[in-house]
């Protein structure tokens, strides 16, 4: 395995009880790299993130995030991820700022934060363009700018993975747009970006890479060739077409 590699999983497979979710899943991600995960609802998706991230081990096979086995990994400063569901919740009652702030307690603990931790999370609120939100309730937020205050989060961690799970679910139609040009320019920044999506066009449109999923690996390779394969329409046993082309 190169140092290069963030994720590498080889043969893994895992079940709930008797029940397979994924199947001989083999894949790796490199630095830098801006990967979709696609596939019909029950196919393994968050399964299969929980599994790169340590969440979950496998049955069987190996799965290792920056060279370790993932769920031995402890350096939550190098990995930020925004859960399923994250920009509908609304059982926060704290400020956008004190949730960017949590980003640095990977590396201060629950300690006092110095003048440089907070020009981190400052910065992290500028470049996701919630500054002028920043004392503001998350509660009061609208779903897309509670993404971007999750995401600052990360960036004050310094995270070198963003990891997403169906991050635009809740969000309204423009602020997806502006979500993934911020999700474009973290990934030109090096940061690499690991995301499940259901909105097949913004895959399309804006990911490298896709890996199209359902139990088993359908595809995995560019997005223009994936939006020429007929996988998708195996995955998802039917004729599911994709609007849009690539990024």
């Amino acid at each position: 395995m190169t140092d290069d590699a963030v994720v590498d999983l080889a043969d893994v497979a895992f079940g709930y009880t008797a029940t397979p979710v994924v199947e001989e899943i083999s894949l790796r991600v490199e630095s830098g790299e801006y990967v979709a995960i696609v596939g019909p609802n029950g196919s393994g998706k968050s399964t299969l993130m929980k599994l790169m991230l340590g969440l979950l081990r496998p049955d069987s096979g190996t799965a290792r995030l920056f060279a370790e086995p993932a769920h031995e990994f402890d350096e939550g400063s190098r990995l930020g991820y925004v859960a399923q569901h994250a920009s509908a919740s609304k059982e926060m009652p704290i400020t956008v700022r004190e949730v960017v702030k949590m980003g640095r307690f990977p590396h201060v603990g629950f300690g006092r934060l110095s003048e440089s931790d907070w020009e981190r999370v400052d910065e992290a609120l500028d470049t996701v363009g919630m500054t002028a939100f920043a004392n503001r309730r998350v509660t009061q937020l609208s779903g897309g700018q509670r993404q971007r205050a999750f995401i600052a989060r990360a960036l004050a961690s310094e995270a070198d993975l963003l990891v997403l799970d169906e991050p635009t679910v809740g969000v309204d139609a423009e602020s997806v747009d502006a979500f993934y040009e911020l999700l474009n320019s973290l990934n030109e920044q090096g940061i690499t970006v690991l995301l499940i999506e259901h909105d097949l066009s913004a895959v399309t449109n804006h990911a490298e890479r896709v890996i199209c999923l359902n139990k088993q690996i359908y595809f995995d390779g560019p997005t223009d060739e994936f939006v020429d394969s007929d996988a998708l329409a195996r995955a998802f046993g039917t004729a599911a077409g994709i609007v849009g082309g690539g990024r």
